[in-house]
This record gives C-alpha cells, structure tokens and sequence, in this order.
C-alpha cells in the first residue's frame, strides 16, 4: 500500500470559468476527465492531494476580449450564478467525492473523508450591488471569500494592473463603497482577498478590516517586481494581522524576469516560500496555485504533481509539522478567525 499524498487545501483557482469556456457541451463532465491543459480535475486531484480550496468565480469580459473593463453588473450576476450552478452540479454528480463547504468544521470533515472541499470565492466583486443589497443572499448561496477587485477598477476599489518590473503602488484606495464592503464582510464573515487590489487598496483594507489579512495567490515582492506580488511592508502587515499569503504558482508571479516560462524550476518556488515564511513566520505562509488562472511550471502543471512540490519543500528543510501548516493548517486557522467559527 503507497502513503497517501500530502493533503492541500489551496488559495485560489479558476477551474469553475475553465470548464465552461473550454467545456461547453459538458463542462460537468470536464471536471472528471483529465484534459491536457488543465490543471484540476477529480482524478488527478485525489493522486495529489489537491483536497480542496477557494474556488474562484472571475468575470470574463462581455466582449470576449477587453479585460481592463469592468463588466456590467447584470453580466456579472449572471456569470457568477452560472458557476455557482456548476460547482453545485459537480458535487451532485460526484457520488460523494466533492462536498461544497461554508465552514472550517465541514472542510476538516470533508478532508477525513477523503472528499474534495471547494469553497465558494469571488474574484471582482462586480456581481456584488453597490448598495450590497444582494451580499447577504450570496453568503447564503455559500459566497465564503471575496476578492474586492481583479486587476481593473470597479464600484469598490481599483485593480493593480499587470506590470514588471513596477510598484503595486498604481493608483487610490478604497472607494467608499468599498469600506462599507469591507466592513459588511467582516459582519458577515466572508474573508477579503487582497490579492488583486493595489498597494493603497490593502493599506485602506487593513485600516478598516479587524480580521486578518489574506493575499491568497500572491508572491514576494522582493524576489519577482510583478505589481502583483507583495512588498515587505505588506507582507509585515499580514504577519501582524495573523494573516496569510499563498503562494501563486504562476510563472510570471515567479520568474525573477516575470516573463512566462514553464521551465521555472521547483527551486524557484520553494525561494519564493523560504522567503515569505522567514519574513513573517511558519503560520502565515500557504498555497495558492491560481490553477487554471494562469500558466504554472511544467514541474506542476496538473494537481497530479503537487508531490513534486511537496517533496521539494521537505527536502529543503521544512519539518512535517510546518509542511502540514503551508499545505492547510495555516488556511484552516485563518479561516476560522475570518469566519468567526
């Protein structure tokens, strides 16, 4: 009988927009059948490890082609409806294998189970009314986590675009609709992911948030300039809000030349990891792939091979306790104070 693999709970992943834009005729179906250029799907999940996660709903353009613009709010509500149906016909479909979770309890059962625990996300709170008079109704439908913004202004706050080598420092704050998201949030209990806002955006999310502070899928600041990753004085603020980031598996977010390359090694990775856990500590470090999202290195381009990960990871010195802790118990921490649990 082999081990089974490291179990991994991860930060953010776009499969949900992936199975209906390539998958149309069955995109169920898809979520069942390794395909080759994507990344999830059930069969290589359960070889890897891959035991659940946040689960994003991105809003791709009306157009087809312009993303720098934010879509229109019925559009959006629309989409994310779509994808809400589609996480809930996969668990149907799944005879068990996929469980659909609003707490930490039910994810830590789900994870003893040997069942996949996806979690609902919004990544662009376009689908979210300004007055925030359908926020509730989406907590109900199980909306769990939120990212206030994609890399594009909208009613809340203003993206940071995509930019190398530059600043995350890109534009304003918070709008005031935005605090008031902000503090609805934390009411309810739906974390704010501030992997996609700008560099005034976090430091107005941190002034008006009393939960800790989640970057799910971005990396340091230090080691690749993308706008996209953190700065140092980002990364302290998460460490003393109890906060986390995850590491995003994205080439562009790696590379120390933030140009895509499949070819970027495991070491690369682990620096990236090595880095953010000595700047803030072992329990404010996890995974967070963005799966799906974007172009990742061949070493890990499927839940399949997140073992190499893994294994490369324990080989560079991180203990079983501390690998349980990058791979799920750090999120399951953060979430539990995020939700009030």
């Amino acid at each position: 009988m082999t081990d089974q693999p490291q179990k991994i709970f991860d930060g953010h992943n776009d499969i949900l927009l992936k199975l209906l834009d390539e998958c149309k005729a069955d995109p169920v179906k898809g979520f069942f059948t390794p395909r080759d250029g994507q990344h999830i799907d059930l069969q290589s999940a359960q070889q890897g490890g891959f035991a659940g996660g946040l689960f994003a709903m991105f809003i791709p353009p009306e157009d087809g082609k312009t993303y720098e613009k934010a879509p229109s709010q019925t559009y959006a509500i629309g989409e994310t409806n779509k994808m809400i149906r589609l996480l809930r016909d996969i668990q149907e479909a799944s005879d068990g294998q996929v469980k659909i979770c609003k707490s930490v309890d039910e994810i830590e059962d789900a994870f003893a189970s040997n069942q996949m625990a996806p979690v609902l996300h919004i990544e662009g709170a376009e689908a979210v009314m300004p007055d925030l008079s359908n926020l509730e109704n989406l907590y109900k439908e199980g909306l769990r986590s939120l990212g206030p913004v994609w890399s594009r202004e909208n009613d809340f706050a203003y993206g940071v675009p995509f930019k190398f080598p530059a600043s995350p420092d890109t534009g304003p704050g918070l709008k005031e609709a935005g605090v008031e998201l902000v503090k609805a949030c934390n009411k309810l209990g739906i974390a704010i992911d501030l992997s996609h806002i700008n560099e005034k955006g976090f430091w107005d999310v941190a002034k008006h948030s009393d939960k800790p502070l989640i970057a799910s899928h971005s990396n340091a600041h230090a080691l690749c300039q993308s706008t996209r990753n953190l700065l140092d004085t980002q990364l302290d603020a998460i460490k003393e809000s109890g906060g986390i980031a995850g590491l995003n598996f994205g080439t562009i977010f790696l590379n120390p030349k933030g140009v895509a390359d499949s070819g970027v090694p495991l070491s690369t990775m682990v620096d990236q990891v090595r880095y953010m856990v000595d700047k803030m500590g072992i329990d404010h470090v996890g995974l967070g792939s963005d799966y799906d999202g974007t172009g990742v290195p061949t070493e890990v381009d499927s839940t399949a091979k997140l073992p190499n990960l893994v294994n490369a990871l324990s080989a560079s010195g991180f203990s079983q306790e501390e690998m349980d802790k990058i791979t799920h118990k750090n999120w399951f921490r953060v979430l539990r104070e995020t939700w009030g649990e």
